[in-house]
């Protein structure tokens, strides 16, 4: 997730946007195609989800080292990602471009789509990023240097291989595209807001495949720390907020609540679900670690704490739970 600390100018330039974002969306819950579901639901039945093969996902990101654009670490982990999803059963497409970064770096990037079921129309978008940081600007020490990542950018990564892995398994009667986002996060301290979510800007206006949709999309960001709070994210309320209310009814239905807290938050970061919403016009809301009452991410965001020992299993089964549930809800 990006740093999202706005002064003078770009402050305003920020406003700017928001408020165009705002009159996007006034009214737009639009045709939210599991209405009937979310007002006829039943509880919801628990899946399996193996915490400990999300948590292996997690470290094996991880061990590649940080996974900024231009590395070699970057290259290796997009093929390992690329490898897992088509294991799983899933229809790889690698969508490759080159961006140009806030300081006009040329950056060779990689959105890595897998499609679960590909031929069938009742489809569910789940996503995360899974580049990282490429300084450590919120550490008193070595800011210059990049992050591994475990939370910000490995977590959510993680949490959906192992829902894919669970799908090959059970193989339900419903469509699941899984996007891993790439530049998500290669910003530096004079970069603008416009600068963070390269990999999901350049998916929603080039989308892989021809009048792609989806019922819904959910974004994982930061979900695997210690005591995460997931509370219901400004955008994500205002672009589908029946979506984010069904998410966390089913959350609480799983015994989840302590995690998915019910407390809306005013924090305006801009996230990969920003694009998908306003671009590809497909509702979708963003499951990621913010604390209404700090007003901030998780202490080690940004830093180089944000390794291996954040991660717990128990988060990233509560997340895996949860989403998983939710997709197979749509299941015809």
């Amino acid at each position: 997730m990006g740093k999202m600390v706005l002064f003078g100018s770009l402050r305003i330039r920020y406003l700017i946007i928001l408020a165009a974002v705002f009159l996007f969306s006034c009214g737009e819950d639009k045709k939210p195609i599991s209405v009937k579901k979310v007002e006829e639901r039943t509880k919801a039945v628990r899946p399996n989800f193996d915490a400990d093969s999300a948590y292996n996902f997690v470290q094996r990101q991880v061990d590649f080292g940080p996974r900024v654009p231009n590395t070699a670490a970057h290259f290796v982990a997009g093929n390992y990602l690329a490898a897992q999803l088509d294991r799983f059963g899933f229809q790889v497409t690698e969508q490759e471009a080159q961006v140009v970064a806030f300081n006009n770096t040329k950056l060779n990037i990689k959105n890595i789509i897998g499609a679960y079921k590909p031929v069938l129309n009742n489809r569910v978008l789940l996503f995360a990023h899974w580049d990282t940081r490429p300084n450590a600007d919120q550490d008193e020490e070595r800011r210059s240097e990049p992050i591994l990542g475990a939370n910000d950018g490995a977590s959510g990564v993680g949490v959906l291989l192992e829902v894919a892995r669970q799908l090959q398994q059970t193989k339900p009667n419903i469509g699941v595209d899984i996007i891993f986002f790439d530049a998500e996060d290669y910003v530096g301290e004079n970069g603008t807001i416009e600068d963070y979510c390269l990999g999901s800007q350049y998916w929603a206006n080039n989308m892989h495949k021809i009048g792609y949709s989806a019922n819904f999309g959910i974004l994982l960001d930061m979900v695997g720390a210690k005591d995460a709070m997931f509370a219901k994210e400004y955008h994500s309320m205002t672009h589908a907020s029946v979506y984010v209310h069904h998410v966390w009814n089913i959350a609480k239905d799983l015994g989840h609540d302590n995690y998915f807290n019910n407390r809306p938050t005013r924090h305006v970061g801009i996230d990969d679900h920003v694009y998908v919403n306003t671009i590809a016009k497909i509702p979708s809301i963003d499951i990621i670690h913010y604390d209404p009452e700090t007003r901030s991410f998780a202490p080690h965001w940004h830093t180089h704490e944000d390794n291996m020992d954040v991660i717990y299993r128990e988060t990233l089964k509560a997340v895996g739970e949860t989403v998983l549930a939710t997709v197979l809800m749509e299941v015809n």
